[in-house]
Parts: C-alpha cells; structure tokens; sequence
C-alpha cells in the first residue's frame, strides 16, 4: 500500500482540473490561464517525532486521490527578537520590496513541511519531456517558502511559454533554523549536520524519480536559488565529492555563494543553549531528547538566537558549515579544496547588497568601532595590523560607501555606508569572483551584476504595488532586489528560461551575454534609464574582494 500523509487531501474532482499519476495515485491539480498547478505535494516522510533531526526519507509510493490545489505547511521560520529602528525613508523605500518576498500571515507552519509545487505549461503530453527549473528559496538559512507571493513559478512558466522555450518549474520546502541547521559534536557524530542541504537532495531525488509523469525531464535540470537559496546550490554542486548523481545538468545562483563558516562542533554553544532552554541538560541522549520535546518549545528556542537583522548582521549560528558527512570541509574551502560539479552556471550579485544587512549596526560611529567589530564577528583572532589595508580600501567617506553612486546620501550613521559595502563585498562579492577565477578557465559560466531597478528592464507592470516597488528602489539596488526582474518577466527571466533549456542564455537576437573569463571578466549587467543591458568588466573594488579572501582564509568564523 502506498503512504497517505496527514496533510494531503482528498477530493471528487471535476475532470476538468489537470491530473497526474504517481504510483498508484491521482493528482489533482489547478489550471491559472495556461499554466497548471500541482502545489503542497509531499517529497519525504514529515520529519516529526523520532524523524525530527534526522536525515530526510523519501515518499516510497503515492496511494489514492491526492488533492495539489493549494500551497503545503512552511517550515518553522525564525523571528527576530529584536529588530532595528530603521530610518523613515528606508522603511517608506525598502518596505514595498520586502513585502513582495515576505511570507504571508496565512501560511501555516509545521514541522510536517517537507512538500514541493510544480507549474507547467496546461496540456502538455506525458512524453514532452521539458526541462526543469528547480527554485531553493532565500531568507538567511533560518526563514523562507515555496508559497512567498514573489516566487512567482507562473509567471516563469508563462513567459517560457511566450518564448517558445517552455520550461516546468519545481520549487521545494526545506528545514530550517533549529530544526534544519543544528550544529555542536551531537550533531556531527549523528552524521544530521545541514539537514536542510539534505532535504534540497532528497528532493532533487524526487524530481529525477518522478517528473517524467509531469512531462519533465529528469536528465535537464536546473538547480536556482537566490540569497541562502543560492548558497544551497552552491553547496549542492560541491557535495558528494562534485558527484551530483545526475540529478542537475546546471545551476544559478543569485546572491550566494560561499559562507564563511568553519566546522558544526564549532557552534556547540548554541547546541548546548537549545539543550537547557528545552530541558534537556540532564538527559543521557540529548539528541534524541531534543527529539522528544514539543515542536514549539524547540521554535522558541530559535527566537533567542539572532537574525541578519540584529546587531552582527549575517553573522549566524545556523548557517550552513562542515559536517563530515554532506559537506566534509569548511564552504569556504570548497572552492579552493573541494571537487565542483561539471555543469555550467550563471552568478550574480546586485549592486547593494549589504545595505539590508547593516542597519542593526547603526550605532558604531567610530573607525575604532568599525575594526573591533570586524576583527570580533567576522575575522576572529585578526589583530588591528590585519585589517589595516582592509580598512583603508574602505573608508568611512559616505561617497565611497554603499549605496553606491549615491554620494553622501543614505549616510543614515557616520559609518553605515561603509559597514554596508564591507558587508556586501565580504559576503557576497568576494566569494563569487574567488569561484568565478577557480572555475572559468575550465568551465562555462557567466556572470551579472544587477544596477536595475527594474525601469526599462520589465516589460509591463499593471500592479501599482510593483510600479511604487520601481519607484522608490532607484537609489537602492538592494539584495533580492534582482528577484522582480527574474521573476518579472524582465530581461532576467528570459536569459534564465533560455539557459535552462539550451545551457547558454542568449539568442539571436538581443544583447550577447559572453562566457566570463578572468582575463576580460567581462559581465551582463542590468541597469536603469535607456540602456538598460551592456556588458562591462566585473573590476569594482577588486582589490577590496581579493583583500578580503585573503583574510577570510586567514581567519575563519
């Protein structure tokens, strides 16, 4: 007998919704204009109980009449304890963008999460065998959902329709905070390290099982993801030895890439504070009592840890690191130690991406402040003489600082601008061109920069939640950002749609988008006003990345 979830429904549907076998099953889908949707469809047995930090196990068979017409649990999200006091402008300027990527206040939480969405072009045969767009969400490793209004899959999926490029988008949950990203030595023994890595895998396992029934193809996949999500991909072509099994053809990655953690048994503080706020302290098994405690007891525990909100900005106890078992080095060696997947990708970074991540820091003021606060959260054990080229290379001149190009404007503290393109660079920049000068001389990828708004890239607008979003993001290019133009459709959308089917971006028509290499570095890069693509070298601060690889591998977190 094949497994019936809790969270499946069942329903007498009209013959007119779409359905799909799986195994013994039948699902039953939605149609929206020519676009059907299969949403809330579980992967892998709900990690609840004893299943609760443990590796994800995959659906074996589908039994009955499974109803996919509306969106499945999100995972626990985290929630700041604190947040900043933002200045009014950047509340009125960032508010609208940030709503689009929000998750809604209807979604239901669950540990019972672990479900996926596939959109399709309507009608298609059982044998089209179209490629695939596989989405990994953002929000820090510790928030995020298949189901945040801004993934918008339809829109994708119709937009491949109009370019003849037809493409079936897959977006899955995974765990998160606490219950996907524990570390400490229990862990590590266990072998349960980044179990929400694991999930991603096991859910690319399910897409190769079983997209076929869909009119997809398991043999053309493309893995994406943006922030977290594209740290995952990352991650994704690094593990298993560079092994990706066959599950994925190629990869993008908007916003993340290596994060600058170290080994699991490194945040065995955290572990040790989750084990005595639930009352585990004095248990044998501290693991397996961990298991045993109500899911909202262990949720509050996340709460207490910070968020890329707070004070050390993307400083986090639950971000990905080495586990031993999914990824056996530290991430940020992988791209000079580890063996990459043979795939194609594309990489790119928005023009301000750490602005986001440094108003819970708007109270250092002083160049001393600035260095203690470098040298404590991100380069531990770094001495003043460490930083000193760093921090000359980043003055605290506002003109110099982030938002770029925005001359003393948005100097919201004496050194905010500064920390902001610190931030941005340390995080974001840096790694991407370390991977981009390991891995062009021998593979084809290429690279973006986002300096777009989105005026003149999109092609129309009618919400006025997207033309106020246009507006008051001119100044701004922050992270996510990138996201309205991909999900647009924009000029973003069609470059991705046609790499996910043909493996290089471009068409006869357009502007050509070359293969970077590091002697040209040359980039694709989106822009506001009338010319809103040219290609450019990637060379902005180059000395300020290259100095801060150095001290990442120096001094890791």
């Amino acid at each position: 007998m094949g497994l019936l979830l809790s969270s499946i429904h069942f329903s007498f549907a009209s013959d007119v919704r779409p359905q799909v076998q799986l195994d013994g099953a039948t699902l039953i889908g939605t149609v929206t204009g020519s676009v059907e949707n299969f949403l809330g469809i579980p992967y892998a047995e709900p990690p609840v109980g004893d299943r609760r930090l443990r590796l994800p196990q995959l659906i074996k068979s589908y039994d009955g009449t499974i109803n996919a017409s509306a969106y499945g649990h999100t995972c626990f999200q985290q929630v700041s304890s604190s947040q900043p006091v933002l200045p009014a402008e950047v509340t009125d300027s960032l508010g609208p963008l940030l709503a689009q990527f929000a998750q809604g206040s209807d979604a239901t939480q669950s540990e019972d999460c672990l479900n996926l969405n596939i959109i399709r072009p309507a009608n298609i045969s059982g044998n089209a065998k179209l490629p695939v767009l596989f989405w990994i969400y953002g929000g820090g490793f510790s928030d995020g959902s298949n189901s945040i209004p801004g993934y918008n899959g339809t829109a994708i999926a119709q937009r491949s329709i109009e370019l003849d490029e037809p493409v079936i988008y897959v977006a899955l949950n995974y765990r998160l905070g606490v219950f996907g990203f524990l570390g400490g030595k229990e862990v590590q023994e266990a072998g349960v390290g980044n179990l929400g890595l694991q999930d991603q895998r096991a859910a690319l396992r399910w897409v190769n099982k079983y997209i076929s029934a869909f009119g997809g193809d398991p043999f053309k996949v493309t893995i994406w993801g943006e922030s977290a999500g594209a740290t995952s991909v990352f991650l994704q072509l690094f593990a298993n030895n560079g092994d990706n099994e066959g599950l994925f053809r190629a990869a993008i990655m908007n916003s993340g890439f290596a994060v600058p953690t170290g080994d699991v048994r490194e945040t065995q503080g955290t572990y040790d504070s989750v084990v005595d706020q639930v009352g585990c302290s004095n248990a044998t098994d501290t693991l397996g009592c961990l298991r045993l405690v109500p899911a909202d007891d262990l949720l509050a525990t996340a709460n207490n840890f910070p968020t890329f909100t707070d004070f050390a900005g993307l400083v986090s106890p639950m971000l990905p690191r080495a586990d031993g078992v999914f990824l056996t080095v530290p991430p940020y060696q992988l791209t000079s130690q580890g063996k990459i997947a043979d795939v194609p990708f594309i990489v790119g970074d928005v023009k301000d991406e750490g602005t986001i991540f440094s108003f819970g820091s708007l109270n250092l003021t002083t160049d001393d402040e600035v260095a203690s606060y470098i040298s404590e959260l991100w380069f531990p054990g770094s001495s003043p003489a460490d930083l000193s080229a760093l921090l000359q290379l980043y003055p605290s001149d506002p003109a110099a600082g982030s938002p770029f190009d925005t001359g003393s404007a948005n100097a919201f503290s004496p050194q905010y601008k500064r920390i902001a393109a610190l931030t941005g660079d340390w995080f974001f920049n840096a790694p991407r061109r370390q991977l981009l000068d390991r891995v062009s001389a021998n593979k084809t990828v290429y690279n973006f920069r986002a300096f777009s708004s989105l005026a003149g890239s999109v092609r129309e607008r009618t919400s006025q939640a997207w033309a106020t979003v246009e507006k008051l993001t001119r100044t701004f290019q922050p992270h996510t950002s990138d996201l309205l133009n991909a999900f647009g459709p924009g000029d973003m959308t069609d470059y991705f749609i046609r790499f996910v089917n043909d493996l290089d971006p471009n068409d006869a028509s357009g502007v050509y988008w070359p293969p970077y290499n590091t002697s040209a570095r040359l980039t694709l890069q989106f822009n506001d006003g009338s010319l809103p693509l040219n290609v450019t070298a990637d060379d902005e601060r180059l000395a300020g990345t290259e100095e801060l690889s150095s001290l990442i591998g120096r001094f890791s977190l």
